[in-house]
């Protein structure tokens, strides 16, 4: 990964390789984390952060929801950033705010351990490389969705995603790109850290929030824009034979964009991003690129 030359930490800019934390940090011993993601694209007016303050309202919800103390506000934290990119002359990059415990003592018990927070802005490509554009290969993880009597799964927690990691390498191993998780009641979540949508008959459908997702700020954009263009867009239960018989199916987040799923459990969905992929893929990239006035306040720019 290519380095930057500063990170923000707790309100100062800090050296790539003095943003260090201690071993014993909480965080890292009990997932005691709530993070976000979120890109930067380069525009015809400059660098621009696609839903800065949506992204940063999801993490500030998450920490009231968690009771973690968080001592920037909304405007602070936006600022912060952009000053971040600025000073690393990046033109585009992902972006990865993080609030999170640190070191005070050793136990479960978080009452007078510090609170920390960080942003790394950082150069990404692909996050699935050449098979973002071509399609991808998924199967359907042994691991079940944490449910949200568990944890909640509309908060982006470091802890959540352990189970994410056991699902990805879980395909990866079986000779997948990605896995597509069931709630324990068998119905579709999403992947590992996507989204998940089926085009199906010319609709559009995507699993509710109570369906254990993470209320992603990429899929309520699409939602959005597939309005704008008239299509009829559906959010319900999905069932797993639901994905072998989709005319279309894709994966969307901020890391992945929006990327078409061309083969589930071996089974052909299609040959490449479908015609509805297609469209909703060519239109959200003209809008990160500022090339689509109607969705300009989605764009702050730098």
């Amino acid at each position: 990964m290519q380095t930057v030359p500063k990170i923000w930490m707790d309100g100062k800019l800090v050296n790539w390789k003095d943003a260090n934390v201690h071993v014993l940090t909480h965080a890292l011993h009990y997932g005691v984390g709530i993070f976000e993601g979120m890109r930067c694209y380069n525009t015809d007016k400059g660098p621009a952060v696609f839903r800065m303050r949506d992204h940063y309202q999801r993490l500030i919800n998450g920490c009231k929801s968690y009771q973690f103390e968080l001592k920037y506000d909304l405007d602070h934290l936006c600022k912060a950033t952009k000053n971040l990119i600025k000073v690393n002359k990046l033109k585009e990059c992902y972006i990865r705010p993080l609030v999170f415990t640190g070191y005070k003592k050793i136990g479960l018990d978080i009452r007078g351990c510090p609170f920390h927070v960080s942003i790394c802005a950082i150069p990404f490509g692909k996050y699935f490389g050449d098979k973002a554009e071509k399609g991808i290969k998924c199967g359907i993880s042994s691991w079940r969705r944490m449910q949200g009597n568990v944890l909640s799964p509309h908060v982006k927690a470091s802890a959540n995603y352990l189970n994410s990691v056991l699902a990805k390498k879980e395909a990866i191993d079986e000779g997948y790109d990605e896995a597509i998780m069931l709630i324990e009641n068998g119905h579709v979540a999403e992947g590992s850290g996507e989204n998940l949508f089926i085009v199906k008959d010319g609709k559009l459908i995507t699993p509710p929030l109570h369906d254990g997702i993470l209320a992603g700020i990429t899929r309520d954009s699409l939602i959005k824009v597939a309005k704008e263009m008239d299509i009829e867009t559906c959010e319900r239960s999905l069932l797993r034979d639901e994905l072998y018989t989709a005319d279309e199916v894709f994966l969307c987040g901020t890391a992945a964009e929006i990327t078409p799923v061309i083969q589930i459990d071996h089974r052909i969905i299609s040959k490449g991003p479908g015609p509805m992929t297609k469209n909703l893929r060519d239109s959200f990239f003209k809008i990160v690129k500022g090339k689509d006035g109607r969705f300009v306040e989605w764009l702050d720019f730098v």
